[in-house]
């Protein structure tokens, strides 16, 4: 059953233009100041700044496999957040995809990730973590927070640390939603007490289980930058919420033969410039 959730999740992800291997890819960033263009699903950016190797409070991973490249401001906001958990108690956070140093479609499931405005923390909250030579740091593999079924959080590995590092994430200035396995925003529903208004930028989607995305919204001055809708009113422990689990008792959907091809991610016209120029 979990299967077919995840299934289906992945072809949302494919119909939202997955990277093809059409995309270019640039090495360096483009010059000139911070410069945002296009959706989640097609956008660029200009003048991006990568996130350090390591900084108070975090470490990149996956570096063989991964890119730190996002705006400055999110950038500063990824270090912020790692000071506070710090500051809170919390071992190192683990950092890991954000964005191409000109942003674009990244190879893989990624449909986002496009204009250094998305970044992936790993949730692993059981330190210390001492910080590794980056080869070692290429081999972590945090354990997933969900039981094999979907339906709720592995005991073995929920920590209390877990809704602090959330917490602190949904609540960093400039963010616009932070998104988890359903049954990881399902225990936070049943856990979180007093002040849960932080809760409805906690959103539900596949996949997640051993991270959080964080998405930000479009900096200040960023007008060819397009924000999404924002999160709907309450604290999105409801009927929404309870639709997830609801898919698990659905039949896995059949897979097509041949495998429908993802659609080639069109950039805009300003963004197709940006990847093309030296």
């Amino acid at each position: 059953m979990r299967a077919g959730l995840i299934l289906a999740g992945l072809l949302v992800l494919l119909s939202c233009g997955v990277a093809t291997a059409q995309t270019p890819t640039k090495t360096t960033p483009y010059p000139g100041p911070a410069r945002i263009i296009g959706t989640d699903g097609a956008g660029c950016i200009a003048g991006a700044v990568r996130l350090p190797d390591a900084a108070p409070g975090m470490q990149t991973i996956r570096q063989s496999r991964s890119t730190f490249w996002g705006h400055p401001d999110v950038i500063a906001a990824l270090q912020d957040l790692a000071k506070r958990a710090q500051a809170a108690g919390l071992p190192d956070l683990y950092m890991n995809d954000i964005s191409l140093p000109r942003g674009g479609p990244l190879q893989g499931i990624h449909a986002s990730h496009q204009r250094g405005v998305d970044a992936d923390v790993w949730l692993d909250v059981a330190g210390p973590h001492p910080v590794l030579p980056v080869a070692e740091r290429d081999t972590i593999e945090p354990h997933t927070l969900v039981r094999p079924d979907g339906r709720g959080v592995d005991a073995a590995y929920w920590r209390k640390e877990h809704i602090t590092l959330i917490r602190l994430a949904a609540t960093e200035p400039g963010i616009d939603r932070v998104l988890v396995n359903p049954a990881i925003k399902q225990q936070l529903c049943q856990e979180v007490s007093g002040d849960r208004s932080w809760l409805r930028r906690v959103r539900p989607w596949y996949g997640h289980a051993t991270h959080m995305h964080l998405h930000f919204k479009c900096p200040a001055g960023q007008s060819e930058c397009v924000d999404q809708a924002p999160p709907p009113p309450g604290d999105g422990c409801d009927d929404t919420l309870a639709w997830w689990f609801q898919q698990l008792d659905k039949p896995a959907p059949k897979p097509t033969s041949p495998p429908p091809k993802p659609k080639p991610v069109i950039l805009p016209a300003a963004c197709q410039a940006i990847m093309a120029a030296p």
